[in-house]
């Protein structure tokens, strides 16, 4: 009888959670069809009774920007015209500034400025924010209403209030251009040093590095000691351009995951056998506007020991955006994963910290008046017999950089030591060589 009673409480409690289970189902089907009913009335509440007239496309476009941006600062709503404007982006030609941003704390913070953009040469800084545009305050816009403002025909003129840290607040008037974006840029530093510029990924961004590498490599032969990787300012671009930048300098091992919700989204991606440089120094310049791609290709290089990473703390964008497109009405972009290091590390809010943190700084050359006077200019001194016209290595100098860019200055003075290095280790010690020598006269 015990056994029976026991058996019909069981019973009875599966009864009770599965019918608790239906009506929870039914209770949150039914909540969210009140919810857009609730939608449904506030949208023609508003169309009835706004101050001004609106329609119904703009309504449904700024419920839907509204939704998605409400996530996080990376997801929101395309229109048409925002929709093409990014893929000429990705493409290196679109028109504007020249600003990658985002929005923080309800003001517009700029990410990074790009390179010979007129947002540039207007000298907008990475941090710098955004209060005003054409003497509108940016409070209460979304990103994509500040970005349409920001934009305009090319020719026009837009003024900005910007507020920096230690600066008192300022405006510019920035001229529109079409921005033709030349991604990579490269050039010979000292004489053996090849460094080139990333100011955002974009397309074909590897070939392009690929084949500055191998006209180096043809010029300078063996002379040439490493490379320098700047993405200073690099608001980042296309993952596949990332992955394949990072992949020309590493020969196995994996380069960057994704993690999504679900576990079979994750992805994961590797190298491919072969390092174009086979094993020269490279050091890689970051700072607070290397973002996203910038921080994949900075993470991964260091995870493996491949680069130094030199610099200050970049900016910390470790999540990944898919743009799903929506026929006529435009797209959505939505944050759909995380990115993470080959060691494990999430970039997101924490960046990447540099090997050796070099902060921005000015390079002033110090006259010397004294009368100290060297060996070679004493009256007679002798000649070295084994003098010729060569400069010495001390002699070579970093006169081709910028004499103010000091992290510049700095990573060409560490590609030049890693490379010292480098030959040290391939060159008998001298005191072996001598002993060599003293067992042979035996």
């Amino acid at each position: 009888m015990i056994k029976k009673s026991l058996v019909f409480f069981v019973a009875l409690g599966l009864f009770v959670n599965v019918v608790n289970a239906a009506d929870k189902a039914k209770k949150q089907t039914h909540n969210t069809y009140e919810m857009l009913n609730l939608f449904g009335e506030v949208m023609e509440r508003t169309k009835a009774g706004y101050v001004e007239e609106v329609s119904d496309q703009e309504l449904i476009e700024q419920a839907l920007n509204g939704m998605l941006s409400s996530l996080d600062p990376h997801s929101s709503y395309l229109d048409a015209e925002s929709y093409n404007y990014m893929s000429e982006q990705t493409k290196g030609k679109f028109g504007g500034l020249g600003i990658e941003v985002t929005m923080d704390n309800g003001l517009v913070k700029v990410v990074s400025p790009i390179d010979d953009t007129p947002a540039y040469k207007a000298g907008l800084k990475a941090g710098d924010y955004i209060t005003h545009i054409d003497g509108q305050t940016v409070i209460g816009m979304n990103l994509n209403e500040a970005v349409s403002k920001l934009r305009g025909k090319i020719g026009t003129k837009v003024k900005i209030s910007v507020r920096r840290e230690g600066v008192k607040p300022f405006d510019v008037t920035i001229k529109r251009q079409e921005i033709k974006i030349q991604s990579v840029k490269t050039d010979i530093k000292s004489d053996d040093i090849l460094y080139v510029r990333i100011s955002s990924f974009t397309e074909d961004n590897d070939k392009s590095i690929k084949k500055a590498y191998d006209a180096a490599a043809k010029k300078l032969g063996d002379k040439l000691a490493g490379l320098i990787i700047d993405v200073r300012n690099n608001p980042g671009g296309l993952l596949d351009q990332a992955v394949a930048v990072s992949d020309l300098f590493l020969s196995e091992g994996e380069i960057v995951s994704t993690r999504a919700r679900n576990i079979e989204d994750n992805v994961k991606y590797t190298a491919h056998s072969g390092d174009i440089t086979n094993g020269l120094p490279i050091v890689v310049i970051i700072n607070e506007g290397s973002a996203s791609a910038s921080e994949i290709v900075a993470g991964a290089l260091q995870d493996h020991h491949r680069a130094i990473i030199l610099g200050e703390k970049s900016f910390g964008k470790g999540s990944v955006q898919t743009v799903i497109p929506l026929g006529d009405f435009g797209a959505m972009r939505l944050t759909t994963a995380r990115y993470y290091t080959p060691s494990g590390r999430s970039i997101q809010a924490k960046g990447i910290e540099p090997d050796i943190v070099v902060p921005l700084a000015q390079i002033k050359p110090i006259e010397n008046y004294s009368l100290n006077l060297k060996e070679a200019e004493l009256s007679g001194a002798l000649k070295n017999e084994q003098e010729d016209n060569k400069k010495s290595d001390n002699q070579a100098s970093n006169k081709e950089a910028d004499i103010e860019d000091y992290q510049l200055v700095r990573a060409l003075d560490l590609v030049h030591a890693l490379k010292l290095y480098q030959s040290n280790l391939k060159t008998e010690p001298l005191q072996n060589q001598q002993k060599t020598k003293t067992e042979k006269k035996k």
